[in-house]
């Protein structure tokens, strides 16, 4: 492959005004091509997923349906037959597991809310109860609890979690260590999120599904399967071109391939033109543009037969004391449930409703990491600006910290979806 590519595709992403590359791999013919992490990402580093977790998901489901334990043409209601008879509108009853899988249970949009209050926490109840407004099967809405109801059929029908029926399965024969999914209330993994999980996870699911199914000489997917799972069962309708053309089991039908995706730019890019898979963390909202880049950029240098900084603060004006000091929100802070930040020697903690949570404070603009946290600060008018990145998710915390006045501001580059605490800004245990 042509390696100037790589750096075309890497200075294109880095132009666009938001979008910021965290990891990238480039496997092509079986090899990887091409690796890069921007500090402080690391190879080891589990990153949250978010929805590119889905895809993780209907591999499950794949599994699950080849040993006989699920059934693409039974209802969702049948795995749960305790709900039976509260479900009553004919259109619920009527969902199919395919149905779900292809994000086609007939709702016109997303249920995820609604569906949280009808069930009483129980996505799948919830999702039950919510007469959808088209016949299953005939209308594609993005909506989270179709993807829930996946992933809770696969838990009941095993016995297990996700992460429990796909270790064996999955996770094991491909090498793939240190994930870890979230759970609900109910102690159910999401399925449609909530994966975390580092960057050559993806590259190597990827690779499986480019492989159709085979892994080091063992056909772990049939080819059928593959070939279902990812091509179009329903029409997308999307303004952005990437997003619009069609939807497979938990997998988008792109310009280019197929893909996993999920918020702030994670990205499989499966492309079997190339016979390559593109696998990227990235803080990126701006997620079209990221493609753009790889469809200018990166796909004709496959086609065609390192380390690098993120940005730190601002530096600027002289390096001050960093004395002790509490501090509390000032007028411009914009991320509201930061309580207070307290300087000590050598570190902050940041405090919400949750746990405090330590960040360390190494030499001026250079990064510091201690387990899922990395900082670097700098000095400008007066202030100390501090960047917080927690390095297991796409985000990254903005500080500007007025010691003398005894007063912070801070501002996400990109929010944390769910309004989680900043101590679950991790991958769990």
């Amino acid at each position: 492959m042509d390696a100037a590519g790589i750096e075309a595709f890497v200075a294109a992403v880095a132009a666009l005004d938001d979008a910021e590359l965290h990891s990238l791999m480039v496997v092509r013919h079986g090899h990887v091509v091409a690796e890069r992490w921007w500090e402080p990402y690391a190879a080891q580093t589990p990153h949250l997923l978010y929805s590119l977790s889905k895809s993780f998901t209907s591999t499950a489901l794949a599994f699950a349906v080849a040993e006989g334990l699920v059934d693409l043409d039974a209802t969702v209601l049948s795995y749960f037959p305790e709900f039976d008879a509260r479900v009553t509108d004919a259109r619920s009853r009527a969902i199919r597991v395919r149905h779900v899988a292809a994000m086609a249970s007939g709702h016109d949009d997303e249920t995820l809310d609604r569906a949280r209050v009808a069930g009483d926490g129980d996505l799948v109840l919830g999702l039950l109860l919510l007469p959808p407004e088209r016949e299953p099967g005939t209308f594609f809405a993005y909506n989270q609890p179709c993807t829930y109801a996946l992933s809770a059929i696969v838990q009941r029908v095993s016995g297990g979690s996700l992460t429990d029926f796909l270790r064996p399965r999955l996770f094991d024969p491909l090498g793939i260590s240190g994930y870890g999914w979230r759970k609900d209330r109910l102690g159910r993994e999401i399925g449609y999120a909530g994966l975390y999980a580092p960057t050559e996870a993806i590259a190597k699911l990827g690779q499986l599904y480019l492989r159709n199914g085979e892994w080091d000489g063992r056909q772990l997917l049939s080819p059928e399967w593959v070939e279902e799972a990812t091509r179009a069962h329903v029409a997308t309708v999307r303004p952005e071109p990437d997003w619009d053309q069609g939807y497979g089991f938990q997998f988008w039908r792109a310009r280019h391939g197929y893909r996993g995706d999920g918020a702030f730019g994670q990205f499989m890019v499966v492309l079997p033109e190339a016979d390559a898979v593109v696998a990227i963390t990235s803080q990126s909202p701006d997620m079209q543009g990221v493609l753009d880049a790889l469809w200018s950029h990166l796909l004709p240098a496959l086609t065609a037969d390192g380390t690098s900084a993120l940005s730190r603060p601002v530096p600027g004006g002289p390096v001050g004391a960093i004395a002790p000091a509490l501090l509390e929100p000032g007028p411009g802070n914009g991320v509201t449930a930061l309580l207070s930040v307290e300087v000590r020697p050598g570190e902050l903690v940041l405090t919400d409703k949750g746990p405090a949570v330590t960040v360390p404070l190494g030499a001026p603009e250079a990064w510091t990491t201690t387990g899922p946290v990395a900082s670097a600060y700098a000095w400008a008018d007066g202030r100390l600006l501090v960047d917080v990145v927690f390095v297991e998710t796409p985000h990254r915390l903005r500080l500007s910290l007025d010691l003398t006045g005894e007063r912070f501001e801070a501002q996400w580059q990109t929010e944390p979806l769910g309004g989680p605490k900043l101590a679950q800004l991790r991958r769990p245990d």
